[in-house]
């Protein structure tokens, strides 16, 4: 395509992210946007008169259509949360693909392909990458992996456990941890105290998915009423972590290389890492 052509081609496009992830990606890839989520997190300054369409779980779909999108963009875990009420309107929403950290570097090489933004999509892969050469290199000094847990909170007193399909998962495995629950499908699995206590998890990580206002209050209250967490050794030698936005979430963001170095100083403090 001529240099005419994408700029009419970028014009023309009206793009709306529905979740705070995919704005992360359209602000790295210098991307406009027409429709961005109602969020607590920081919406770039570019994106300042971007109409906001609602909560990423269930966005307006009146508040989208009026904005005559060319595509609305939202992420796979998410994608069950779009019926009936898109499809009366004939908005196909495209979903990302963000479960893990190779679906990411994946997914921004094929956006700056298609945006003709190869150059900020290969600047973004190459610092998630530099990131990951350096956790890997830090977990090869130590023979044994460290067991982790991975809990994800919920709005009202519950929790789910975070397998290896999981992106935080997929963290903790790039960092050179060892998850105690796995799949080979489900990203998030119902928690058993039985298994847990038999796991004897050396770390916990607690991912405040959502309103961690409220969830890691709730994450303090479990474990202070529930006997169990204090058998376990994460919980005796004080190896419990919180996971807030913007660094963490539930897919995988542009904060990947950063999330990525955080875990891997957690799993191996005594690599005395820079980040805290």
């Amino acid at each position: 395509m001529s240099r005419i052509g994408a700029a009419n081609h970028q014009k023309k496009a009206r793009i709306v992210a529905t979740t705070f992830a995919v704005v992360q990606i359209a602000d790295k890839l210098d991307l406009p946007l027409v429709g961005v989520p109602t969020t607590q997190n920081k919406i770039p300054a570019r994106y300042a008169h971007a109409a906001r369409v609602g909560n990423p779980m269930n966005p307006s779909v009146e508040k989208i259509a009026s904005l005559k999108p060319t595509v609305v963009y939202s992420v796979t875990t998410l994608q069950d949360q779009f019926g009936r009420a898109f499809k009366e309107r004939h908005i196909t929403p495209h979903f990302l693909d963000l479960t893990s950290v190779t679906k990411l570097k994946q997914t921004v090489t094929a956006m700056g392909k298609q945006y003709q933004r190869k150059a900020q999509a290969k600047h973004a892969v190459d610092q998630i990458d530099q990131a990951e050469q350096h956790v890997k290199l830090v977990a090869k000094r130590h023979a044994t992996k460290p067991r982790v847990l991975v809990l994800m909170g919920l709005p009202g007193a519950s929790y789910m456990i975070a397998t290896n399909q999981s992106y935080v998962g997929d963290l903790v495995a790039i960092a050179g941890g060892h998850n105690v629950f796995s799949s080979k499908t489900q990203e998030f699995v119902s928690p058993n105290d039985e298994a847990i206590k038999k796991a004897q998890p050396q770390v916990i990580l607690r991912l405040a998915h959502a309103l961690p206002n409220i969830v890691i209050p709730q994450f303090n209250s479990e474990f202070k009423s529930d006997p169990m967490w204090k058998t376990l050794p994460a919980v005796k030698n004080h190896r419990v972590y919180d996971l807030e936005e913007p660094n963490f979430d539930a897919t995988a963001n542009m904060r990947a290389a950063k999330a990525l170095q955080i875990v891997s100083n957690w799993l191996y403090p005594q690599e005395g890492s820079q980040t805290n």
